[in-house]
């Protein structure tokens, strides 16, 4: 029952995120695209949409939203196609980072990635050489203030749903669980009327690496705001304890 939870981190994006709901938006809108013309329009038949309106919803994004992009979708056989991409690099101090994008130009975004890590003074690696150091695993995040049940309570739901570790946290609840248990577990929680801060397959560093040096910390928060700038760039993954 024990782990590291990043919900200050969470809830700092989410603020974030909120100031940019359009971004956030347009960015899901790629995900549902991409997801409906993989696997159809049925997120009953298509696990990776159901997978994608979860994280739509847990970013309040509106359900006639996303019923639009999924018909929008379903019904355009023009559109411009998008591929998912992985980048893996270093910054300051061998702090790893996992960038994943969604993206109609390669070139394009591998050159603003190789860009955001250049201007922090880190670098892009081969495939593979950091992602060994994290887990892939599915994690909801829920707000103690937000829920009315008790610690017990609502682990007793979590784990009798599937879930693999359940973490208590000073201002959180953490629900890890398989990815091929993710879906079965947040339908369980959502059924039991729990809201979250965030509900989503993830990848979890499996050793967290602290900054003390002010110009490695300055570099590094470069790198990840030039990310989060970019519209290509769907999540970033990195092992520094904030």
């Amino acid at each position: 029952m024990s782990g590291h939870s990043k919900f200050a981190n969470i809830k700092h994006k989410k603020e974030k995120n909120d100031a940019a709901k359009g971004k956030i938006f347009t960015i899901i809108g790629r995900e549902i695209a991409v997801a409906v013309k993989e696997g159809g329009p049925d997120p009953s038949n298509n696990y990776k949409l159901a997978q994608i309106i979860a994280k739509a919803k847990a970013n309040n994004m509106p359900n006639d939203t996303i019923e639009r992009g999924i018909k929008k979708a379903a019904g355009d056989d023009g559109s411009v196609n998008y591929e998912y991409v992985t980048y893996e690099g270093y910054g300051p101090n061998g702090i790893a980072i996992i960038v994943d994008a969604l993206t109609d130009n390669k070139n394009r975004t591998a050159a603003n990635v190789r860009s955001a890590f250049t201007k922090g003074q880190g670098s892009i690696g081969t495939q593979g050489c950091v992602s060994y150091m994290f887990d892939k695993k599915g994690q909801i995040i829920i707000d103690k203030e937000e829920c009315d049940m008790d610690d017990d309570e609502l682990m007793m739901i979590a784990l009798d749903a599937g879930a693999e570790d359940f973490v208590v946290e000073d201002d959180s609840y953490e629900v890890l669980t398989n990815p091929d248990d993710f879906d079965a577990v947040r339908e369980e929680l959502e059924k039991a009327g729990i809201a979250f801060v965030s509900a989503e397959v993830t990848m979890i560093p499996q050793n967290y690496v602290e900054l003390t040096d002010e110009t490695a910390i300055k570099n590094l928060q470069k790198t990840l705001d030039l990310l989060d700038d970019d519209d290509d760039v769907q999540a970033v993954y990195h092992n520094w304890d904030e």
